[in-house]
Parts: C-alpha cells; sequence; structure tokens
C-alpha cells in the first residue's frame, strides 16, 4: 500500500483522536476550546482528504476503507466524552441513537457489498451533511 496525500489526513484524523481526548480532559480553562479546535481539525481533515481524492484521482481501496472509520471513531469518541461531561438522559440518548446509526450504517454497507449491492447505500450529499452537522453538534457542545 503506498500512502498518498488523501490517506494520510485520514490516518491524521485517526491520530488526532488521542489528542482530543487527552486536551478534553486536561484541567485548564482554556481545554474546552483547546479540545473543540483538535476536533475541528480532525473533521476538517475529513472534508479535505474527500476532495483531494477526487481532484487529485488518489481514491484508493485503503481510502474507501480508512476515511468512514476514521470519521466515525472521532464521531463516536467526541459523542461519549459529551455525555460523560453532562451526565444527562437528554445528551446521553441523542448520543446512544447517533453512535447506534453510525453502527448500523457500517453494518448495512457490510452486509450489501457482500451480497453485491454496495452502489445502493453509497455515501451520499444527504450522508455528507449528516456528517457536518454532527461535526458542528459537537463543536458547540
Amino acid at each position: 500500500m503506498r500512502l498518498n496525500i488523501p490517506n494520510i489526513l485520514s490516518l491524521l484524523r485517526l491520530f488526532l483522536i488521542p489528542v482530543f481526548v487527552v486536551v478534553f480532559y486536561l484541567p485548564y480553562q482554556w481545554a474546552p476550546f483547546a479540545a473543540a479546535m483538535v476536533f475541528w481539525v480532525a473533521g476538517f481533515t475529513d472534508w479535505l482528504d474527500g476532495m483531494l481524492a477526487r481532484k487529485l484521482g488518489q481514491t484508493s481501496r485503503f481510502g474507501a476503507f480508512i476515511d468512514p472509520v476514521a470519521d466515525k471513531v472521532l464521531v463516536a469518541t467526541a459523542l461519549i466524552l459529551i455525555t460523560e461531561h453532562y451526565h444527562s438522559i437528554w445528551v446521553t440518548i441523542p448520543a446512544v441513537t447517533m453512535i447506534a446509526r453510525e453502527i448500523i450504517i457500517s453494518a448495512l454497507r457490510e452486509w450489501m457489498a457482500e451480497i453485491g449491492k454496495r452502489a445502493s447505500v453509497a455515501v451520499s450529499w444527504v450522508g455528507k451533511v449528516k456528517t457536518v452537522s454532527t461535526d458542528v453538534r459537537v463543536v458547540g457542545a
């Protein structure tokens, strides 16, 4: 496997997840803002890697695998941290629902790929809007 710029950006997003967690728990007044910025940078790499992969013709099987994995792990981590921070059922239920949705969609994609119907569950602009809106809600939390 040869690494290209989009794949490096996806791997950077994975690397930023533990950085995000550590910054989230720092005992400083500036930590929530810094954690939000780390999350924002990681989220930006999600947009950038996809755009560059298409523009530079650098799509790959590895990228198609690692990009959604990095995105889902980043968002699930953020939702877990926010749930733990607020200790509220009104935060926990939506977070669990969002994480469950991601797991179900991922499982559905795998199942459809197994039976040869990948195109019917391909990433769409609706999914991209959902990702951006989730990222905005997480940064604002």
